[in-house]
């Protein structure tokens, strides 16, 4: 068994490593090839003790109805205006039917009253909550099967908040 040993550990590193490469790709591959898509924020919390400072994003599209009979996993449809604001037209369990200039955004259920587009936490340094306080939008890059990823908040210039800048 000792002769396998490394092996075998050699092995679950190689593929520990290529899972994550392979991560790191997909989403490098979503941040290159999709445009920002900008959805309206609700009231959040703006700090936790214990990770720093941070902001629980809660988007006015997630809002569900009880009686809505949502299912644990879907779609949520939406569609573009012209500022490139997303605006929910309907959950559906499966990607079709999809009509034309209408997107897909993968969501969970988060309890009776919400769905969770997987990008509901925004970190930033400690001591920069005041730069975010007003931030309207999050702003998301979607691919064609609904797989997001959170990449800024923006104002309600449609701005994206950069503290640097506003150092």
């Amino acid at each position: 068994m000792k002769k396998y040993k490394k092996i075998i550990i050699t092995l679950n590193c190689a593929l520990v490593l290529i899972g994550f490469n392979y991560s790191i790709y997909k989403n490098e591959k979503l941040l290159d090839g999709t445009e920002v898509v900008l959805f309206e924020l609700a009231p959040r919390d703006p700090r936790s003790l214990m990770q720093g400072d941070y902001m629980v994003l809660n988007y006015s599209n997630s809002d569900i109805r009880e009686e809505d009979n949502v299912s644990s996993r879907g779609y949520m449809v939406f569609e573009l205006d012209d500022n490139r604001i997303g605006h929910k037209l309907r959950i559906q369990e499966d990607k079709e039917p999809l009509n034309q200039n209408e997107y897909l955004l993968k969501y969970t259920k988060r309890n009776n009253w919400s769905i969770n587009f997987g990008a509901e936490s925004y970190f930033f340094q400690e001591g920069h909550a005041d730069h975010y306080a007003n931030a309207k939008f999050g702003a998301l890059k979607i691919d064609e099967d609904g797989n997001s990823l959170l990449i800024g908040l923006y104002n309600e210039k449609l701005e994206k908040i950069n503290v640097e800048e506003q150092k």
